[in-house]
């Protein structure tokens, strides 16, 4: 790719709001994922009785077995929400700054 033709998608305004919003997009995903991660994390730092509380009266699984599942699960969920986004959203945008170099 030629320095002209990378200054021109860099300049399209298609391009300019892609970034912005994917961005923006996978920061709030990051804060989200980081908050349940290490709120997690701090419950087993502060409070590990909490967490290793049975599930029940005869149970060896405790509390802590399904909110790690949870955070594991809280992940995936988040990454399926990018990819849906951006299989619509960002491709969309993605096919308008290849469609605008391609007439130029």
């Amino acid at each position: 790719m030629n320095k002209e033709l990378v200054q021109k998608i860099k300049n399209d305004p298609n391009y300019q709001e892609l970034v912005s919003k994917r961005s923006g997009f996978a920061i709030k995903l990051s804060v989200a994922m980081l908050a349940v991660y290490f709120a997690f994390i701090l419950a087993i730092a502060f409070s590990p009785a909490t967490l290793g509380t049975p599930l029940s009266a005869n149970s060896v699984t405790t509390i802590g077995i399904p909110i790690g599942i949870a955070v594991i699960i809280f992940a995936f969920i988040l990454t399926g929400i990018y990819t849906k986004r951006a299989n619509s959203e960002f491709d969309d945008l993605n096919n308008k700054i290849k469609n605008s170099i391609k007439e130029h």
